[in-house]
């Protein structure tokens, strides 16, 4: 069964996001995603905050930027949230968007060799492994987590490009592709992530999360429309639905057979009704999505 979730952006303050969490836990949504865009919201913050206001619903963070991470406190972070709500949190990283990483001083002048040095020490730590490091990028010297989760998280990492889709599929537990993917850009990515997958876990669960942006209501195509425009994304052909519940579940269930394991919709920025909107896709898209 395809997983279904929707975004919590963070162009909305953050004091919106507590209504966000109780709207999604009472309504049964299986997964509210948060990002950690530059210079918005911490991804770490507000999912200690979301795990803490709700019972249920699986929080996701999608992604974490690894190069303004220190990965042991990336660890460290994500094993306390592990101990206090174990099992409900799903993690991705991601090398971060180049021009936002410069801004901060964190640019990586390889960014493919920092993101796979960073899944590695990263699962080991999570693993309760003690871990010695000197790579280009990550240095860790006889570093253990003292507090470990009883079981250590999958860790899905962000991805576009087929080299970093490559390293994805070698390194990390699962993938996150953004919401310019259309249907057959999510059929090539799980390709390529397949071909690269150890054989060791080869026939193990490969989670492919994909972000659909997505609107109902009035003005709805016009709003997803100059959303698309905006972001000079209007030329890909096939992203992003405007609609009621069926449209919007029929746009789920190709990304679903295209291989996504999971879609997160994201409404527009402009969505009016964020609270309502998620209470609509678990009220109405879910019972349509097989």
């Amino acid at each position: 069964m395809t997983s279904l979730g929707v975004v919590f952006r963070p162009q909305l303050p953050p004091e919106r996001l507590r209504n966000a969490v109780r709207a999604a836990d009472d309504s049964g949504l299986e997964e509210l995603w948060l990002w950690e865009d530059c210079f918005l919201e911490g991804g770490i913050s507000t999912a200690a905050a979301a795990l803490a206001w709700s019972e249920r619903v699986r929080v996701g963070v999608g992604v974490l930027p690894v190069p303004l991470r220190n990965v042991a406190v990336t660890a460290m972070e994500i094993a306390t949230l592990e101990r206090l709500f174990p099992g409900r949190g799903i993690w991705g990283v991601g090398h971060g968007v180049q021009d936002w990483m410069g801004q901060v001083g964190a640019r990586a002048a390889s960014p493919l060799t920092l993101l796979r040095e960073y899944l590695d020490a990263l699962r080991g730590l999570l693993r309760g492994d003690r871990l010695t490091v000197k790579g280009r990028y990550v240095r860790l010297d006889d570093v253990g987590l003292d507090w470990p989760p009883a079981a250590a998280p999958p860790m899905l990492a962000a991805a576009t490009g087929p080299r970093t889709l490559q390293l994805v599929g070698a390194a990390a537990d699962g993938v996150i592709l953004t919401s310019s993917t259309p249907a057959d850009g999510i059929r090539e990515a799980s390709r390529i992530v397949a071909a690269a997958r150890p054989e060791s876990v080869t026939g193990q669960p490969f989670p492919i999360v994909v972000y659909l942006l997505a609107a109902t209501g009035p003005r709805a195509a016009d709003r997803v429309a100059a959303e698309l425009r905006a972001q000079g994304r209007d030329a890909i052909a096939g992203i992003g639905v405007a609609g009621d519940a069926h449209a919007i579940a029929d746009a789920v269930t190709r990304w679903s057979e295209a291989g996504a394991t999971s879609v997160i919709l994201e409404p527009t920025a402009d969505e009016p009704d964020p609270e309502g909107f998620i209470r609509f896709v678990a009220d109405r898209v879910r019972p349509l999505v097989p």
